[in-house]
């Protein structure tokens, strides 16, 4: 190690000339002596001062052995030096002295006999103190001992960063012997690794003193020339006690396992957020295209390159699909993304592409199966197999794709399509994990798409209704008693906008609602009958109601740009409380034993088709005995009277609770509906019952 701070010309021999004391002397505190042929103190060093305590002045001339022995050794020291006088050959020993102040102090003695250019003989003395002798050596052999047997790398590198020394353990993790490293660069030694930065944070060290701590190095050694390692790496500064620099000490640990864990932690993190944010983007809408966009959004760039949504058109078109060993698929792409433009986008169906794969194509096998298909390390043979077309697998060579991925959309126990991943920027190929965190994605996406599915081909059915009819009595519900009325404006034959509904829900809930589409005729008739369907077909989704009426206000906004008020509730017998929006429709009243009649304070909204608006959930009691009264205004308006007096009368009429509800619905149509009313008239009334 001493060969570190030692400079060199270019050729690498050491350079001639002065060198910087290395400061060891110092640390031990030698003490020089030179001694006549008498044994008498001819030269008298500093050193020499402060181990025995005599000034040069007291020593010189004297005789060493009195001076600088204990009496007890005197006739052996004698002999000693009469034999390294007479015959030349160094001694070297230690004996106790016994200094100025009386003290004893072990001491370590070199003696050698010195001959000058007149041929005068002198001797040599060299003394140490033992205790620090043998602290240095202790220091010395404990590190050499830590060192070899440290199952961490050490390695010494000089001031031009060239190898003087290795440890075992370094052998080991660079697979190559110690005698291969020294005198080397480590560019040298391990051309496999990057030793750009570890050169230039041993350029900084030497600099600045500064040491880099646990410095990550990822690479392959010939120790192992297959397989990434991960190591951590410390630089240290050397330098001597006078604070000459001597190089640099590297300390070198495998971390590849811990490094591993913290990879794996850090992937399943990044899948638990990727998942958290399907949540919160997947399914913000109930139209189908929407929803395919939003996963796909959700799957590049976090998991693939390019992602594809396809589904098949059976499926779109309401029907079940189930394909045999030898059909191809019939599949209609929904989202691809990113839409960049780039030969692996060409390659994959445009969205609203009707496209056949046959039966031996990646795709098919997936939605066919309603299996994931992986393959890890895309091939030229493979790309035929993924590629919708010759011309497809092309574009996907020249784009780089070596990595593929599909994963069934299956909802309800039915395989809707596929979500379609490739690799082509990421150099990574899917794995495990990458297949578990696809499928969640689709088994959280397929849902959403299903209710899009179901929600789109049931608007579609609602646009295509010339007329609906109101159910002729309410089902038999859970915790309710419900009574309903529908009287035609004018005649019987009349049918207008007006409608209600009672729908059972899961977990024993029930929705009640109440709407009136502005105007009359066959084409109010028709907009209710769609609106209606809409809203059976979404109360099975169990949205929040506000949630719903947004939806209804999109479906009613496309139809011919119609207008209509409603109420929607959903009745929780469990929680004994009712959940009701309102979309610009009248206050229900709500009738409690012990209490008033009263009308329900709710935020009004605007009518749906209005759009642009939220809408507001409210909770209110709703216990076993207490009624809730719903109407359409043609029950209350009058030309003749203010909204506030004919609501006051509704009210008055609603005094008794015990009044069985068929009553009810008849003394209010009886009552409250005028003759000359040109409008037809809905009611519906439920009373909570306790459960069973």
């Amino acid at each position: 190690m001493s060969a570190a701070g030692a400079p060199a010309t270019e050729n690498g021999e050491p350079a001639r000339g002065p060198m910087p004391p290395s400061g060891l002397l110092d640390v031990l505190g030698v003490a020089s002596v030179v001694l006549d042929t008498e044994g008498r103190i001819v030269l008298w060093s500093p050193q020499a001062e402060e181990l025995f305590g005599y000034t040069a002045q007291e020593a010189l001339g004297q005789y060493a052995a009195r001076l600088m022995v204990h009496e007890r050794h005197i006739q052996l020291v004698g002999k000693l030096f009469a034999d390294v006088m007479r015959t030349g050959e160094s001694w070297a020993g230690g004996f106790p002295i016994r200094r100025k102040d009386g003290s004893t102090r072990l001491v370590e003695f070199r003696n050698m006999r010195l001959l000058d250019d007149q041929g005068d003989v002198y001797a040599l003395g060299l003394a140490a103190d033992q205790s620090t002798v043998r602290r240095l050596e202790q220091d010395v052999a404990l590190s050499e001992r830590m060192v070899k047997q440290s199952p961490i790398g050490y390695a010494v590198l000089d001031t031009e960063l060239r190898f003087v020394s290795v440890n075992p353990a370094l052998e080991k993790i660079n697979g190559v012997p110690a005698a291969e490293h020294v005198g080397r660069t480590l560019r040298e030694v391990l051309p496999m690794l990057d030793s750009t930065s570890v050169e230039a944070g041993a350029r900084r060290v030497l600099d600045t003193g500064v040491p880099v701590i646990d410095a990550r190095l990822v690479g392959r050694t010939p120790a192992n020339p297959d397989e990434d390692h991960t190591w951590a790496n410390s630089l240290y500064r050397l330098e001597d006690a006078m604070g000459n620099v001597l190089g640099v000490a590297v300390s070198v640990f495998d971390i590849t396992e811990q490094h591993r864990a913290s990879v794996e932690a850090e992937a399943a993190r990044r899948r638990l957020a990727v998942i958290a944010d399907a949540s919160a983007r997947i399914g913000t809408t109930l139209e189908l295209e929407r929803t395919a966009c939003e996963l796909a959004d959700v799957a590049v760039p976090e998991l693939a390159d390019v992602a594809a949504v396809d589904l098949l058109d059976a499926v779109v078109e309401g029907r079940q699909s189930t394909l045999g060993p030898s059909e191809a698929a019939v599949i209609r792409a929904l989202a691809v993304r990113p839409a960049d433009g780039t030969e692996a986008v060409r390659a994959a169906d445009p969205p609203g592409r009707i496209a056949r794969y046959a039966p031996d194509r990646l795709v098919t096998e997936c939605v066919r199966t309603g299996e994931a298909v992986l393959v890890r390390h895309v091939k030229d043979e493979d790309l035929p197999r993924i590629a919708r077309s010759p011309e497809a697998a092309v574009l996907l060579g020249r784009a780089g794709l070596h990595s593929y991925l599909a994963v069934p959309l299956i909802a309800r126990g039915e395989v809707l399509g596929a979500l379609d991943l490739k690799r082509t920027r990421n150099p990574a190929p899917f794995d495990e994990d990458d297949v578990l965190l696809a499928r969640e994605l689709a088994a959280r996406a397929a849902v959403q798409i299903d209710n899009a599915r179901w929600y789109q081909n049931a608007r579609n059915t609602a646009l295509t209704l010339q007329r609906s009819l109101l159910p002729s009595h309410p089902p038999v519900t859970t915790g309710l008693e419900v009574a309903s009325r529908y009287q035609p404006a004018g005649a019987t034959s009349e049918v207008g906008g007006d409608w209600f509904d009672v729908i059972p829900l899961e977990g024993g809930k029930t929705a009640l609602v109440v709407g009136d589409v502005m105007g009359s005729g066959i084409s109010a008739a028709a907009t209710m009958g769609r609106l209606r369907t809409a809203t059976t077909t979404l109360a099975a989704l169990d949205l929040d109601p506000a949630r719903l009426l947004e939806h209804l206000d999109k479906t009613t906004s496309a139809l011919d740009h119609s207008i209509a008020t409603c109420v929607y509730a959903v009745h929780d017998p469990h929680l004994r409380q009712c959940r009701i929006a309102n979309a610009g429709h009248l206050p229900p009243a709500r009738v409690r034993p012990g209490h008033p009649p009263e009308l329900l304070d709710l935020p009004t909204g605007v009518p749906l088709g209005v759009g642009g608006v939220e809408f507001s959930t409210v909770t209110v009691d709703f216990a076993p005995g207490d009624e809730l009264v719903f109407y359409t205004d043609g029950l209350v308006e009058t030309r003749r009277h203010s909204l506030d007096e004919r609501l006051a009368f509704l009210l008055s009429l609603l005094d008794d609770p015990a009044r069985p509800l068929e009553e009810t619905c008849d003394l209010l149509l009886r009552t409250l509906h005028h003759p000359d009313n040109h409008d037809d008239v809905a009611l519906l009334i439920a009373r909570a019952q306790e459960l069973r």
